[in-house]
């Protein structure tokens, strides 16, 4: 038998925000960045095949602060016609365009209402997080950057599963990154691949007695 969820782990960057590519694109555009030179170095540094200390696992880690983060990869970069990027600010610059994803957050208060634990399990890319906000929602926070570790490894998954206290098939990640999905279930825990706030949630009513799979007209994207 399945064992019930007693807890939903939820991704930040993607999920409890608006998906980060629309903000990459509309960077690229203001700025004329190439975009192969974005991607080449996005799977250089973070794709399956990266060698273990990339500088996107070193920011993730906390062990490159965002400012030398943005030197590296504003060295990796070019225009369209040539020329260099600036790199100071350059990933303030990236994600300036995402915001809160209403439905998600929403759908974190409706699983509480519905008495299951939430917890956010984030790798930072020297994001700010609301921390006020996330501090009042979940427990625990689990933050890359300031533990040294980092999603898909099963170490962070460990010890996220020691703070919630719950057997791993007890509990789900939610995520949009689907090695970080991969690396949940390697260690038993459940996984939904996120799409869209009204795919996650269907998938997550399926599993959750008494949570809607559809939002109530007053909690609403309003």
């Amino acid at each position: 038998m399945t064992a019930q969820v007693e807890a939903v782990v939820f991704d930040y960057g993607g999920v409890l925000t608006t998906p980060m590519r629309g903000s990459i694109r509309a960077w690229q555009s203001a700025e004329g960045i190439d975009p192969s030179t974005f991607t080449n170095t996005l799977r250089a540094w973070l794709g399956r095949n990266a060698p273990r200390g990339t500088p996107l696992h070193r920011l993730e880690t906390g062990e490159l602060d965002t400012d030398e983060f943005d030197v590296l990869l504003a060295a990796e970069l070019r225009t369209l016609d040539g020329g260099p990027v600036v790199a100071e600010g350059l990933l303030s610059r990236l994600f300036a365009g995402t915001e809160q994803e209403q439905a998600s957050w929403q759908l974190v208060r409706d699983l509480k209402t519905a008495g299951v634990r939430v917890a956010l399990l984030s790798n930072s890319w020297g994001n700010r997080y609301p921390r006020e906000e996330i501090d009042a929602l979940f427990d625990p926070v689990v933050i890359s950057g300031e533990i040294g570790q980092r999603k898909p490894d099963a170490a962070i998954f460990e010890l996220l599963l020691d703070k919630l206290g719950t057997a791993p098939g007890a509990a789900v990640l939610v995520d949009d990154a689907e090695p970080n999905i991969l690396g949940a279930e390697a260690v038993g825990m459940r996984g939904i691949l996120h799409a869209d706030p009204a795919t996650t949630r269907r998938a997550l009513a399926a599993l959750v007695p008494g949570l809607d799979p559809e939002p109530l007209p007053h909690r609403s994207d309003q």
